[in-house]
């Protein structure tokens, strides 16, 4: 019922004041939206013109400045038009100040960008000048093994060169179709014929010695033919071709190659960390591993390797005993330069230098290093990677409506991994002697998980024992008491659980 007093019943006063506290809320809320924003301002002549609606008594223009502070004026509780303007404290003030750089800042940034546009255009010219080099004398590049892989790398040494390709199987087709010429692996000697620069031995690791075996007596036969003019002396074309292992484990085929090949081939050991799946769209930014092995006759000493090219991986710890970086060191530990005066060795080494700017130029990281150390670190990802893609690949995993990320990340190593030839695995493991190691470490740690799963099973099921007989003490000690303090004789028990 309604009041004559003017003040609001109490059963109800403290809805209202809710209420109210809400509209006044409102109300604060609209005004706040009332402010108007500066408007965009041209200058002219010292004199501001505003370039979008308002009121010009709702700013205020600060003059000769170099920038325009114009702060907005709130509207006070009176609805009066001469309102105050807010102004900015000191400190929020030199904060902004100092933001602001200074003119020698501004000029030195300047010239550093323009230092870095210069350097960028030097870079860019060389590479194009590396790029009409490699391309005014292009390799002929023989690949032996015209399978998946071999077929890969082909494809885009066709780019640059010449490419003769060998294999078991008839592949005269697809070798016509990527503009590659294709010779039986029958009739090896038509193929060392070619007068290859470089040949690529692009086989399985176990087919790997034989192949290499089977090679020998042609390059031993073109050696004979000679690359020395009879009449001059000079070197027309050298007497071997540089031979290019691309297998997963290094220190393998390093030693198969010094072994088996005549002192007149060159070796590089190289280790494309890539293949048709992971470089199906371009090689930029992808590893690739290689050691300078033999050169010219030269077996140098690979921890001494240091690389010449623009994209390598960069070398923290400089030999003081090496008088720049285009030298190195055989293995007697003599030094040598790749400008050593011999028409030979430059040839050699220009050769070696033409076949990896293939790589670099395709976008590859380089990274020198030598083919044990490789072997130490593949096991330990490599071969560890496969190991587990095989042995999760046992189990039969499959897709399921409610997959995380993290199964299906297990998924795709075993798709990954399995895809590959168990060849391939099979050579992982037998031709890295730290593979052994890399399995016991792994049944060493799945032992000590499960024994760490079995002790804490164990603790848990000694804890329920003990908790469930202090419980069943608790409940005989209540259930005596209660005998013993029931006056009547009727004894109320408490039920064990």
């Amino acid at each position: 019922p309604a009041s004559s007093n003017t003040e609001e019943p109490s059963f109800v006063s403290s809805e209202v004041l809710f209420y109210k506290s809400i509209i006044e809320r409102r109300e604060k809320i609209e005004d706040a939206h009332k402010i108007v924003h500066p408007p965009v301002t041209t200058i002219n002549n010292s004199a501001a013109t505003d370039c979008v609606p308002g009121s010009a008594e709702q700013y205020q223009y600060v003059p000769n400045q170099q920038k325009l502070h114009q702060q907005p004026h709130f509207p006070n509780n009176n609805n009066n038009d001469s309102a105050t303007s807010l102004p900015m404290s000191s400190s929020f003030a030199d904060e902004k100040k100092s933001e602001i750089p200074s003119e020698d800042e501004n000029g030195r940034l300047k010239a550093l960008k323009s230092q870095e546009a210069e350097l960028s255009r030097l870079l860019a010219d060389v590479r194009r000048q590396k790029l009409s080099v490699i391309r005014s004398r292009p390799l002929t590049i023989g690949v032996v093994g015209f399978g998946r892989f071999g077929q890969f790398i082909a494809r885009t040494f066709a780019k640059y060169g010449r490419v003769v390709a060998t294999s078991r199987s008839d592949y005269t087709d697809v070798a016509r179709g990527m503009g590659v010429e294709y010779v039986p692996l029958s009739d090896m000697a038509g193929f060392v014929a070619h007068e290859l620069d470089v040949i690529v031995l692009a086989t399985s690791i176990v087919s790997f010695e034989d192949t290499v075996r089977k090679l020998v007596p042609y390059l031993e036969e073109a050696k004979r033919r000679g690359g020395v003019d009879a009449d001059s002396g000079a070197v027309q074309r050298l007497a071997g071709p540089l031979i290019v292992d691309v297998l997963s484990v290094k220190d393998y085929p390093r030693q198969v190659l010094l072994d088996l090949l005549p002192p007149e081939c060159d070796i590089l050991c190289t280790h494309p960390m890539f293949g048709p799946d992971s470089g199906k769209n371009g090689w930029q930014g992808l590893n690739f591993v290689y050691e300078r092995t033999r050169v010219d006759g030269l077996v140098l000493d690979p921890t001494q390797d240091q690389s010449f090219h623009q994209l390598s991986q960069a070398d923290n710890d400089q030999n003081p005993d090496q008088v720049s970086s285009a030298s190195f060191r055989d293995i007697q530990g003599k030094l040598h330069n790749v400008h050593e005066d011999s028409e030979a060795h430059i040839m050699a080494m220009d050769r070696m230098e033409r076949f990896l700017s293939i790589w670099e130029e395709e976008g590859c990281r380089m990274v020198a290093m030598p083919c044990k150390v490789h072997d130490e670190y593949a096991a330990n990802s490599q071969f560890i990677t496969h190991l587990m893609g095989r042995i999760l690949g046992t189990q039969g995993l499959r897709p399921t409506p409610i997959d995380t990320r993290g199964f299906e990340s297990v998924l795709k190593l075993i798709g990954g991994t399995t895809a590959d030839s168990f060849d391939l695995f099979y050579g992982l493991y037998k031709y890295n002697k730290n593979s052994m190691e890399t399995i016991l470490k792994l049944k060493r740690s799945m032992d000590d998980v499960v024994t760490k799963l079995q002790e804490m099973e164990h603790e848990d099921r000694n804890n329920s024992n003990w908790m469930h007989q202090e419980k069943q003490t608790q409940l005989l000690q209540v259930n005596t008491h209660l005998e013993e303090n029931d006056a009547s004789g009727t004894v109320s028990t408490i039920a064990s659980p």
